[in-house]
């Protein structure tokens, strides 16, 4: 495989503190030559893909290797609501300090956002805009970011409708399609109507046990907030699981943490990047 063919278009799915894998990921792509001429992103794939289409990728992974359990926590700005209980706004400023706010259109390379429009149940795809516009509207996760509000609509995370956006990258004739996805369940066979998932396993993590002991707290408003959850996680397997049948990818890689993280093990950031790029650089040297 020459130069000339080794254009990506790369597309990061959702997945909480297992979307570190995004940045290992990445990084082994340019060290194997590939070039990346667009993203498109869903939640913490956007929030990955954007910075990396802003060029502060390496920046912002520094902060975010160096983030420990207390300054995580620190980052938490509660506002306990019947939409939410982080207001997000922490993270998004923390950011802005290590990569300026730039238009989307104005970025090194094409990229592009999925949420979604809580009042319509429809996808919204950024395209132009802010970026911590996009960033903060499509890691709005239900139940924990209150959704933003955008043009008259109330957007949340893309995942609820497209948790892998391979549709919508802007890719070029000759790009190979590549998708990182992140789901802690391994199927029999991705692409086929079949799917058989393994056992998961719940992370002990400490982090992970406030946040669920804060979502047991959360259930006085009135909601089943556990199985909300894992209702929420089906729909998003089930999306992306439609989106692989649909646009098939040309490299695919679906990042085995092997349940030792999860969604909220977001003060592991360099151990779960480092999973990213092994294992996509494995897949690489197969392709290859």
């Amino acid at each position: 495989m020459d130069n000339n063919e080794k254009n990506v278009a790369l597309v990061l799915a959702s997945g909480g503190a297992k979307g570190y894998a995004h940045i290992g990921a990445i990084e082994a792509l340019l060290d194997e030559g590939y070039t990346i001429t667009s993203i498109a992103g869903t939640s913490m794939g956007a929030l990955i893909g954007g910075i990396y289409a802003a060029g502060g990728l390496e920046e912002v992974k520094k902060w975010m290797f160096e983030l420990n359990k207390k300054q995580v926590f620190s980052l938490a700005d509660f506002k306990i609501g019947r939409s939410g209980i982080l207001k997000g706004e922490s993270v998004i400023e923390a950011m802005k300090d290590i990569v300026p706010d730039r238009n989307i259109e104005e970025l090194d390379i094409p990229f592009c956002a999925s949420a979604t429009d809580l009042n319509t149940g429809s996808e919204y795809v950024f395209r132009t805009g802010k970026l911590y516009d996009a960033i903060r509207a499509s890691i709005s996760v239900p139940m924990f970011f209150h959704p933003v509000t955008y043009k008259g609509m109330k957007l949340i995370d893309g995942g609820i409708t497209n948790g892998l956006p391979l549709n919508r990258v802007a890719r070029k004739e000759g790009d190979i399609l590549v998708a990182v996805n992140l789901d802690n369940y391994h199927h029999e066979t991705i692409f086929n109507e079949e799917v058989v998932p393994k056992k998961k396993t719940k992370s002990k993590n400490k982090l992970s046990g406030f946040v669920e002991n804060t979502l047991e707290n959360f259930k006085s408003l009135g909601n089943n907030v556990s199985q909300i959850n894992d209702s929420i996680s089906i729909l998003m397997r089930t999306n992306v699981i439609l989106s692989l049948q649909l646009n098939k990818p040309d490299i695919y890689v679906n990042i085995d943490l092997k349940n030792k993280f999860g969604s909220y093990n977001f003060d592991h950031a360099e151990e779960i990047a480092r999973i990213g790029y092994e294992q996509m650089l494995e897949r690489l040297k197969q392709v290859q």
